[in-house]
């Protein structure tokens, strides 16, 4: 779980490092909106879970082409 953004904290840091009012408060305000976008580690264990099988699915998909595939060669050249 990330920690709230202090889009107040962070305009003032901004404005006394020397970066006018505005422009400050508008950066601060665009890091608060990015930051919806940003995945938990529980979103990224499901997409490792996901992933895993997947792997899996492609895998069996895989091995059953293979062996149609020597079934029909194995037919052609008897």
């Amino acid at each position: 779980m990330s920690a709230a953004f202090d889009t107040l904290a962070a305009a003032r840091d901004m404005e006394n490092a020397g970066l006018d009012r505005p422009a400050a408060e508008a950066v601060a305000e665009a890091i608060r909106a990015g930051q919806g976008e940003l995945a938990t580690k529980a979103d990224l264990a499901a997409v490792r879970s996901d992933i895993i099988g997947l792997r899996w699915v492609v895998g069996i998909n895989v091995a059953i082409s293979l062996a149609t595939l020597a079934a029909v060669l194995a037919m052609a050249f008897r």
